[in-house]
């Protein structure tokens, strides 16, 4: 049972995904968070150097989409503007809205990673379908009253079992941070 709450990895940010590794291991999909993953908690907008990379990750023939439990008509817009398929008001970690984005990607399980910042929601989600899972530090900012007061409470205590387990993962080229 607690297998489903460890990720395959554990890296800073969305930045620090080594993508060469991924496509070495298969990995052609890549299914994002949203709120404190790729943007803080009810930003809109995306930084300049967001848009650069999800541009990069296109280049390199990843396919991505944006799983949410976010409920905002708003956040849907965005995503669509960016051209990302996205499943919103995802209730995660159901298994559901993580293959339909794995549908609308044209990728299969085997070939999917899910990228997160809660490991109740995006990790356990991931690893139910048998994805690869990458945990990432939240981005700094406000967040929904029940992840502050109990997923981040729990996490707190799994934590250092993951870090003992995975540390950051390394970047070729990369100290440990």
């Amino acid at each position: 049972m607690f297998r489903f709450l460890f990720p395959n990895l554990y890296v800073p940010g969305i930045y620090d995904i080594d993508l060469e590794y991924l496509r070495r291991r298969g990995i052609r999909g890549l299914i994002f968070d949203l709120d404190n993953t790729i943007v803080e908690r009810g930003e809109l907008s995306w930084p300049p150097e967001l848009r650069l990379w999800m541009d990069e990750l296109k280049e390199k023939g990843f396919a991505v989409s944006i799983v949410s439990n976010n409920r905002r008509r708003s956040a849907e817009a965005v995503a669509e503007a960016h051209g990302i398929p996205a499943v919103f008001r995802a209730v995660k970690p159901r298994k559901k809205p993580f293959l339909k984005a794995i549908e609308m990607m044209g990728v299969s399980r085997r070939e999917t990673a899910v990228v997160g910042d809660q490991i109740f929601t995006d990790v356990v989600g991931g690893n139910r379908l048998g994805l690869f899972t990458i945990l990432i530090n939240p981005l700094p900012g406000k967040e929904f009253i029940g992840t502050t007061l109990f997923s981040r409470q729990l996490e707190r205590l799994l934590l250092p079992r993951i870090w003992r387990r995975h540390g950051f993962s390394r970047r070729p080229g990369h100290d440990r941070r």
